[in-house]
């Protein structure tokens, strides 16, 4: 057998992989972000508090850790869904304050539809150019740790102007964040699907988040 011909059957052997890896991605965060759906729609019918929902986000982002060690064992599947599972739960008491006030339902399908178009253009977009945005790494990186600073600011600040700012900038990163982590996986910078599950569902988590907290801070302006 020839160089080129071996050759051949390695990039042929590359690219069954890496579809491989996308499309359990893909099904794995669509189970996961259905899960987090459930949760969040059973932390609103138990009426959960705010300090019940911030015990769940800490236990989340403790499980993110166990993903990620577990990611290369079976078990890691499990894992996956108690993380979306607590993520999905903390979400009970804004889901529930927007659920209540005039128009809210609204700004939530409005920010559901948001999140999803968002999502889908941005993969579509990688998908179809195969682009490397490898080399928006480090921006992205600095970006959140510049955001990281203005929320704890902020938290004694509280300046909505700031608030403002800082969801569209989250938006803005986790955009980034998406065309990043789905260029990594179709050129082979990512070959475990349950990472890369886990980082896709944060960008969509956050973006959820983010939005709804932008259209509810514009629509309060009205």
């Amino acid at each position: 057998m020839s160089y080129r011909e071996t050759s051949n059957i390695s990039t042929l052997s590359q690219g069954v992989e890496i579809n491989k890896v996308l499309r359990n991605t893909y099904f794995l965060l669509g189970l996961t972000l259905a899960f987090s759906a459930l949760t969040a729609v059973l932390a609103v019918a138990m009426n959960i508090s705010p300090i019940a929902s911030l015990v769940c986000m800490i236990g989340g982002f403790i499980m993110l850790f166990v993903v990620n060690k577990k990611a290369d064992s079976a078990s890691g599947i499990f894992w996956v869904f108690g993380f979306a599972g607590l993520m999905g739960a903390s979400l009970g008491p804004m889901l529930s304050y927007y659920g209540g006030i005039p128009g809210g339902p609204a700004l939530i399908m409005q920010a559901l539809a948001g999140t999803a178009l968002i999502f889908f253009s941005l993969s579509a977009y990688v998908l179809t150019t195969r682009k490397d945005f490898s080399f928006m790494g480090g921006f992205l990186m600095v970006g959140l740790i510049v955001v990281l600073v203005a929320a704890l600011a902020n938290i004694f600040f509280a300046i909505p102007a700031l608030s403002l700012t800082i969801s569209a900038a989250v938006i803005l990163i986790m955009s980034g964040l998406i065309l990043f982590d789905t260029s990594r996986i179709i050129n082979g910078g990512e070959t475990n699907y349950i990472r890369a599950t886990v980082s896709l569902y944060l960008n969509v988590f956050n973006i959820f988040v983010h939005l709804l907290s932008l259209l509810g801070i514009m629509g309060g302006d009205d």
